[in-house]
């Protein structure tokens, strides 16, 4: 009798194994830039997106460098991410597939309010020059993200080679968040977008160390995309899945849902699926 009880429980606990393993969510493997992670943008699509077509979206939020190096390895199905040359080119070396746009914001070099280096209203280029020939500290998230991508390039269109070189250049290795508060110890300056900004001033109850000292030059603008990884380069990549994402990312439901991410009342994100 206690030998039929116990197989007739060892029976349904498998069965109830074998159910919940049938009726589980297929996972969605993405890589996303810090960004759209601190910002909070992803904990509130990511359970709608469950809601919507039974997928459970993992994600880790990395520089878009990183992320792209996670795509090339076949880690993880899909990007979000934001450093369009880059992009281009995981796409053409055949990594990827189906780049899409779908949202965007912008760039803004930020730094005290005192403005020791008197860079507010200067265009972006007249800033990093006066920057550099201060030598005021200016904090760089060095990690080959999309942002990082965007900084090296303005020093370069500014004419300063090799700021790295210099004792008032700070590589910090770290997230945007991580990286404006190094620059907040240091009374210096850093270029991040404008959504992360955001929400470092919610965090700071709106009276953040750093202000918006240089913005709405029109080499600062921030395009943000999905791509999906290229399935030949591996069986076991949900390319499937990937298209469902990006689709989705692109309905009218989705960009009416960026549109309206707000803290402080502002929007973070900008849609622009086509």
């Amino acid at each position: 009798m206690k030998r039929s009880v116990r197989v007739l429980l060892l029976s349904l606990v498998v069965l109830s194994i074998a159910v919940t393993a049938a009726f589980a969510a297929p996972i969605l493997r993405m890589a996303t830039t810090t960004s759209t992670d601190n910002t909070g943008l992803l904990d509130v699509l990511a359970p709608e997106f469950l809601k919507d077509t039974g997928i459970e979206l993992q994600w880790v939020s990395v520089g878009t460098g990183k992320a792209l190096e996670l795509g090339k390895n076949l880690d993880v199905d899909v990007l979000l991410v934001h450093a369009p040359d880059l992009e281009k080119k995981f796409v053409e070396d055949g990594y990827g597939v189906n780049r899409r746009e779908v949202m965007y914001n912008d760039f803004v070099i930020i730094g005290p309010a005192s403005d020791p280096a008197k860079i507010k209203g200067k265009t972006v280029r007249e800033a990093f020059i006066t920057i550099a020939s201060k030598k005021a500290t200016f904090a760089s998230r060095g990690d080959n993200s999309g942002t990082h991508a965007m900084e090296i390039d303005l020093w370069k269109r500014s004419g300063i080679e090799q700021p790295e070189k210099e004792s008032w250049y700070i590589q910090t290795g770290q997230g945007m968040l991580n990286t404006i508060n190094i620059a907040a110890e240091r009374d210096g300056y850093t270029l991040t977008d404008r959504g992360t900004f955001i929400k470092y001033e919610d965090n700071h109850k709106g009276n953040p160390p750093l202000v918006i000292l240089v913005e709405g030059d029109e080499v600062l603008f921030n395009q943000y995309s999905v791509i999906a990884v290229n399935p030949v380069r591996g069986d076991h990549i949900r390319y499937d899945l990937a298209l469902k994402f990006s689709d989705w990312m692109r309905s009218d439901k989705v960009q009416k849902m960026i549109g309206e991410f707000t803290l402080l009342g502002k929007p973070l994100f900008v849609p622009n699926a086509k």
